[in-house]
Formats: structure tokens, sequence, C-alpha cells
């Protein structure tokens, strides 16, 4: 995500991925009342075990102790190793905001043994679905080794604040322990708040079609699927235009719901047009605008696609006037009531979005409204929808009959997949539903793939008996899973993986296609000249990430001449630290083969660079004009010390997203940096999360990400200077041949691939 500050708005960006998968946003809510059982952790039932009453995960890194407390008999303990999935491990909680005051404080003890990254306290408000405010102790720097200490954190209660997660969090590896834990709201517990009452809103008072669309749909003739798709356009554009729909005056699902059976019934265009006309008429005045919005052209990126509103013979002449009338009255706006952008970062956020988690599916009717919500999302505030390489209008006339007549819920949730996908962003995915994604099995054969040369490699083990178990070794080649070759299955699977390029999306295959039932799976594969066929057993397996870094220390010295620093469990506090030790060599690899665990752009960067240096130009939406973006001012790194003076050596390939990517970014524009690797995952920009019918849950990046002469990153991705990647007799050989080759940029081509390996391998060790 690019213009995050750290680990903590990661979380509050609407979640990064990797914490999508661990999902805290269905935290199971607590009444306030309940809580005070579970802060000093009592009650447990059974030894190493997850605290009873907290959510969280990896669920492999949580436990609940009863050798170390700080008081009473039970603690909470967070223990990571170097191979536990993720990248950080949360135990939390969450509460309604069903309360007043001005500060909301969260204290606890906490003790460290051996962390790499830092443990603390963390709080994040949220309002309908989208994060408000966030603190934790990332900028308190608890590593290493600490007894029992209390700690604090406190966030100002934001007035649009629905909900609040609560917790402790470990980053890196190392243990963490937790106990005696306070809430507090203005200094005394948060049972003892006062009420609030807050004023419904028009969505909460409506409650029409909760339990069902009331839509039966069972097959759509050529012009209904037209009709259709002119409504969704319509609906969608009234959505944001419209000063009734804008300033929360109607509620616009059920709204669809109400005119959606007219629409079904018309026997042509002009009758449905006709409907659609009534429809908004009946809306409320709008009334004269002062200001009224117009396009802005200066600093202008991107046009709203609103064109199709003066085609009369789409939508005849009475209906184009109304919706051209609507445009031109449009006010001035800082917000609007179904979107709002977020402050100082500019990605839309999407609120008063119900996901209708009981609305039960199949439903027709809600089923249209999931396409329809996400289509307009992306017309209007994806700020790459001019790279899409897609027909977005033919893209909403072919789903409407995919999506409205699925029979299924996991039908329904496989083609918003197919839907999303169209969108080529690795943000935008069904994050929710990956289980229904297929292929669908909760099992896999337990090694680590990753397409090299084009062919499908085994390149590790998702646990160290796999070796043994499998019969697999490094660098096998899978041809065929099931009797079905690993070209056909990629071709099948394409359809439903979201992603910015091609590397990302075979990547994202690698993380699931042995996947399938449990129990045992046919398996061919190629060993050097020999092709072997196995009968592999699938087993549960946590997912891991599969990153390409050195294991062990985060900082070290390849050699006199070459230090080394991988990012994925680095701490920002240490940034000086590590430019310190880093003295004197000739060169700084730094490895972003994975995901960063602290935000490091300007806490390191400001140390590499001699000059103010601009790394990166931002788009933003308008929402006073829909579908528009505007380009923002460069950011720049400004010199600190202490000054990195030797060639830095950047290490990317297709893990490297998102936060990733704009950290290569910064760190690239050194004066005397160059990348090595090849092409990343092409995916950056804050991320929106988007709640979709069903408690569903979707995404897009929500800011456009650039380089500062305006050249783009998103499907892109950062196209290395110097390409490297790995051979599957690299592999074999237990070779990092993009180490290496950094290596080799830092000590000249003429030291010998021996040398450089024994490098690697005295690093690696």
């Amino acid at each position: 995500m690019a213009m995050i500050r750290s680990l903590s708005a990661i979380i509050l960006a609407t979640f990064s991925l990797p914490i999508w998968a661990q999902d805290v946003g269905s935290a199971k809510e607590t009444p306030r009342s309940a809580i005070a059982a579970s802060l000093n952790f009592e009650g447990q039932q059974a030894t190493e075990v997850s605290p009873t009453g907290w959510d969280g995960g990896p669920a492999v890194t949580l436990f609940a102790d009863n050798k170390v407390v700080h008081g009473g008999h039970w603690s909470a303990r967070l223990e990571r190793h170097a191979d536990s999935p993720s990248n950080f491990s949360s135990l939390h909680k969450s509460i309604p905001v069903d309360f007043t005051g001005q500060t909301v404080e969260l204290r606890g003890f906490l003790r460290t043994e051996e962390v790499s990254g830092f443990a603390g306290l963390w709080m994040r408000e949220d309002g309908e679905g989208r994060g408000l405010a966030f603190n934790n102790m990332q900028d308190q720097g608890l590593s290493g080794t600490k007894e029992w200490k209390e700690y604090s954190i406190k966030l100002a209660i934001n007035s649009e604040a629905t909900q609040l997660f609560f917790g402790v969090l470990l980053s890196g590896t190392g243990k963490m322990w937790a106990d005696d834990l306070q809430l507090l709201v203005d200094g005394k517990p948060v049972w003892e708040a006062a009420k609030l009452v807050r004023k419904p809103t028009v969505v909460e008072l409506d409650h029409k079609f909760d339990n069902s669309s009331g839509i039966t749909v069972t097959a759509l003739t050529t012009i209904q699927i037209s009709n259709l798709a002119t409504l969704g356009k319509v609906w969608g554009f009234l959505k944001y235009h419209h000063q009734q729909i804008t300033s929360g005056q109607h509620h616009w699902d059920y709204d669809l719901f109400r005119v959606l059976p007219l629409v079904l019934a018309a026997p042509d265009a002009p009758t449905a047009n006709a409907a659609i006309l009534k429809w908004i008429t009946g809306l409320g005045e709008v009334t004269a605008c002062s200001p009224c919005a117009r396009l802005d052209e200066d600093d202008l990126y991107l046009k709203p696609n609103v064109e199709w509103i003066a085609d009369t013979a789409l939508l005849g002449k009475d209906l184009s006037q109304q919706l051209n009338s609507i445009y031109r009255s449009r006010p001035v706006v800082d917000k609007q009531f179904y979107v709002s952008l977020a402050p100082n970062i500019g990605n839309p956020i999407f609120q008063h979005e119900p996901g209708y988690k009981t609305a039960k599916l199949p439903d027709p009717g809600f089923q249209l409204l999931g396409l329809y919500r996400f289509w307009n999302m992306i017309q209007y505030w994806f700020p790459y929808r001019d790279v899409m390489s897609e027909d977005w209008d033919r893209v909403l006339t072919e789903f409407i009959p995919r999506i409205t007549l699925a029979k299924t819920a996991e039908t329904y949730q496989r083609e918003l997949m197919a839907l999303i996908a169209r969108v080529h962003d690795s943000h935008a995915n069904l994050w929710s539903s990956l289980k229904a994604r297929p292929p669908v099995g909760d099992c896999q054969i337990p090694v680590n793939l990753r397409f090299i040369e084009n062919r499908a490699v085994v390149v590790g083990y998702a646990r160290p008996e796999a070796a043994k178990d499998t019969g697999l070794n490094l660098g096998d080649v899978i041809t065929e899973i099931e009797d079905v070759p690993v070209s056909k299955l990629i071709a099948d699977l394409t359809p439903y993986y979201a992603a910015s390029n091609d590397s990302g999306r075979m990547l994202d295959m690698t993380q699931s296609m042995t996947a399938g039932i449990c129990g045992e799976a046919n398996i061919r594969v190629q060993r050097d000249k020999q092709d072997i066929k196995l009968r592999l057993k699938r087993v549960t397996v946590e997912r891991s990430n599969r990153w390409h870094d050195l294991p062990g220390d985060t900082f070290r010295l390849l050699s006199q001449d070459v230090a080394y620093l991988k990012l994925s469990s680095v701490n920002s506090a240490d940034a000086k630290h590590y430019v310190e030790s880093a003295a004197g060599t000739k060169g700084l690899i730094i490895d972003i083969r994975n995901y960063p665990s602290n935000f490091m752009v300007f806490a390191l960067g400001s140390l590499l660079v001699a000059k103010e240096t601009q790394f990166a130009r931002f788009t933003i939406g308008d929402l006073s004009t829909p579908g528009a973006f505007h380009w923002s001012e460069a950011v720049s790194l400004k010199p600190a010390e202490p000054h990195y003076a030797g060639k830095i050596v950047i290490l990317v390939d297709e893990v490297s997203l998102s936060q990733a990517e704009y950290t290569s970014m910064a760190f690239r524009s050194a004066a005397d940096a160059v990348v090595v690797g090849s092409t990343t995952a092409g995916a950056d920009g804050n991320v929106s999360a988007i709640p979709l019918p069903g408690g569903l849950q979707g995404a897009i990046s929500g800011i456009g990400v650039f380089y500062p002469d305006k050249k783009p990153t998103q499907r892109v991705g950062i196209i290395p200077d110097v390409v490297v990647s790995p051979t599957i007799a690299g592999i074999r050989a237990g070779r990092d041949e993009v180490l290496e080759e950094g290596i080799r940029q830092i000590v000249g081509k003429d030291v010998s691939l021996e040398q450089v390996g024994k490098m690697y391998r005295e690093g690696s060790n």
C-alpha cells in the first residue's frame, strides 16, 4: 500500500492482505458489559490453547500460559518462529462503540523474549466497515527481551466509530506475554461509560427487504439483460450524483428492489426507461446548487466516464435529459453518504454499505445488487480504470445473468471472483471467500510451489517432515495433478484469480493449486529426465508466506564488503542502527522479496539519499465529480544522518506486492541504487474495502501510484534494472541466484561464482 506510514496504518487502511488472512475484521463482537472477565485471561479451562474468549491468528502462534504470568493463574502468549505463517500475530476482541467519552485507553502488562520485530498493545476504531483511527506501540520499539512492565495506548473517540478492536500483536519472531489488561474510557472501566444515543441513518431505519429482496428470477431474456444493464448504470450514477442520495435521504439498495420488478417486467427498452424515469422523479427535488461542481482540468489524470448519459438511443430523450440535469446540479462537496475519502490519504471509504450477512442466498435481487455495487465502485472510484484492458460496459452485461442466476451461495461467490478478476488488480479479490475459489478443498500436498521457467517447481515444504513424507525433492517439476495437466489446470483456474499481472497470478495459484479433499491424490512429476507417478496425501496445511529472502537474522554481514537487510522482520526504530552496522561496506543489499514488517520508506529511505529526492506521485478521486482523478504533488525523501554512502542493491520478485513495491520505488531513488530480480506483482495504492451482499468482503486499490515523471506502476510492477530469475537447476543445487547477482553488483563481476556462493552460504548460516 502506497502512502501508509507503519504497520498501524496498514491495519487502519482497511487491512493489508496478510491481515485479511487472519480475518481480523470478522472478530466476534462482545458486549462491553461482558469483557471484564477476559481482560486478565483467567477462566481458562485447558493448557496450551488459545486464550478463551479471544480471536486472532495465526492459530498456531497463540497460547494460554499458566507458567509465566503477571497476576492470577493465566496469561496470553504469542510465539513466532522463522517458519510461522504471516509476518505478525494478533490476539484481539471487538466491542460495539455504544459509549460516549473523550478518550479510550488500553493498558496492560507485557513481557518479551527475543522479539526481532516489535510487540505491543493495539486498538482500532471502525465505522461502517472502514478504519477510522489506529494506535499501537510500534513507535515505542518494544523488542528483544524485557521483563513485565505496564504499557498504555490511547485513541480519541471518533463520533463515527461503531466498533472497537483491541488486543496485542507480535511482529517478527520471538515470544511475548500479555496479562492484566484494562480498557478505560476517560480513566474509568469501559462498562461504566455513559451510553451513546446515536441518530439512526436511513439505512438503519428501512427494514423492508432485510430478509429477502422479493425478486424471483429463473431465467433472463436478452431484452431483460439489456434493461438491467441500463438500470445498473443509472442506479450507480444516481448513487454518486443525485442530491437526495448523496445526502443520505434514501436506502439506495432497497430503492433498487422497489424498481427492479418494473424493469424486469418491461417488454422493451422504452418501457423500462419510462419506469426508471418515473422512479427518479419520485426520489425528491433536485435543488439549485451553489456553487455547482465542474470538472477541474488542472492536474487532471482521468476524466469521468459519463458520456453515456447523453445517449438518447440508449436512454430515450426524457431519461437522458433528467440525468444530464442531475449531473449539472451536483454541488461541491467534501463528503457523500455512501463514500468519503480517507483523511491524509485519499483512497475511497465505502460507508453505509451493509453486508447483509443474514440474507438467505441464493437471492437474485441481492446478487444483482452485489454486481451493481462493485461495478459502480470501479466505474467511479477505481484509480486504474484506464488500465483494466476491459470494456467495463460489456463486463456488466456479461455478468448480469451469471451473477443474478447463480443457484447457490458458492456459485455466487465464484462468479463474483470472476467479476473481480476482470479488474486486474491484485488488491481486488473476494478476500472473505478464498475457500470457495477453485480448486476447493481443505487439504493440500504439503509442498511450496513456484513457477520457474514457466513450470510448477517444488521449492520448499510446508512442514519439516514433508520432505520425507511426500517423496518430492526440491526442483521436482509437477506436470499433472489428479491426471490433469498443469497447463490445463492453469487455464481452468485463471478466470477466478484476480491479479495485476501474470507473475502475481501464477504466484497466487501456487498457493492453492494442489488443494482438494483430504486424502490421497495422483501426482506426476519430472525429476531430471525421469517421469515419475506418485500417490501423495493431501493434508491440512497452515497457509504461510512463501517469501524468498534469507532465513535467520534481519541484518547481517555477508562479507566485509557486503551488508544484507531483509524487510520481512525489519523494525523501523532500528533503521539508523542498520545503517551504522553497514558502515564501511561497499554495498547494502535490501531484500524486499517479501512484505515489510514495518513501514520503512522514510525511516530508512531518508538515510539512503544525499539530497531531497522525489520518488512517487499519486492520483486521488474527486467527491464532487465522481470518476475524475487528479494528480497530487510528488512525494520526496529528505536526507538524514547517518547517511549510507555505499551502493544500494534492492532485490525484488513476484512476491513483492503493494507496500513492498512502494518501498522499492523509494529506495530506488537513491543515487547509487540498482534493482535486481524479476517483475513484481504490480498492485500499489492503499486498499479500500468493499462490503458485498452475503456478508462478503472485497477490495480495490484506492489511489493511483506512479513514479514522479508519471510513469505507471499498476499492472507494470517494478521493472528490475538487472533481470535475474531462479532456475530449476539453481533450486536443485540450493542456490539463491538473485542474491548471488546482488552480491556481484557490489563486489564486481570478476569475483568467482564459488566466492559469491561462499558469501551466500556463510550469510545464510
